[in-house]
């Protein structure tokens, strides 16, 4: 089996950018959303250089032109949307540059699920599917995997929600594309776990 792609989310400090890529990450997210304890500094966020890895920033209240104007000065390689930006919002932003979020426990039944994200898979390049409700983010609680199970989701997806090593392998079992990881892989919000890193990289390699 491929390795999923592996997004790690909530960073604030250059060592964890470092270990991230020296550990082959593969998106590094950056939160712009002021109520949040992961809150990242435009100039940080700009400073960071990461050759291949793509810059993730994450987004709540913003609109499409303040999204682009922070994209722009940080050099983020996309958006990910988790407010109430509508389609409009993608396009302006670039469907290959979004990452739209959506939250199945808010849904009645998954093919009310599959009927939403279908409407937005011309705007987006990748979905994410988060615990929690709209806005919520680094919660720590965990989606209920089996409602993922039997649903075929066509767009490249990500799966986010409390992940870290305890349940990294229950989460491979249901193929997810990618894994976003942030607050089961932390000491304290905005601060990594090097131990708990290594880790779920450890076990990606021996699932592959």
């Amino acid at each position: 089996m491929a390795r999923p792609l592996v997004k790690v989310c909530g960073m604030t400090r250059m060592e964890d950018v470092k270990l991230c890529v020296d550990l082959g990450v593969d998106l590094l997210g950056f939160i712009f959303h002021p109520k949040s304890p992961r809150l990242a500094d435009p100039d940080f966020v700009a400073s960071v250089k990461t050759g291949k890895v793509t810059k993730v920033g994450i987004f709540v209240d913003q609109t499409a032109e303040e999204i682009i104007e922070t994209m722009d000065r940080c050099g983020l390689h996309a958006a990910q949307l988790h407010g109430g930006q509508d389609m409009d919002a993608c396009w302006k932003i670039g469907p290959d540059r979004v990452i739209r979020v959506f939250w199945p426990n808010t849904y009645s039944s998954a093919s009310a699920l599959l009927r939403d994200m279908e409407n937005y898979s011309e705007a987006c390049g990748h979905f994410l599917l988060d615990a929690g409700t709209k806005g919520q983010g680094g919660t720590g609680t965990t989606i209920d995997f089996a409602t993922l199970q039997d649903i075929e989701i066509l767009t490249p997806w990500f799966l986010a929600g409390g992940l870290g090593p305890h349940n990294t392998k229950k989460a491979l079992a249901i193929n997810p594309p990618g894994l976003d990881i942030n607050s089961g892989v932390e000491l304290e919000p905005g601060v990594k776990d090097a131990s708990k890193l290594r880790e779920v990289f450890r076990i990606l390699a021996e699932e592959e």
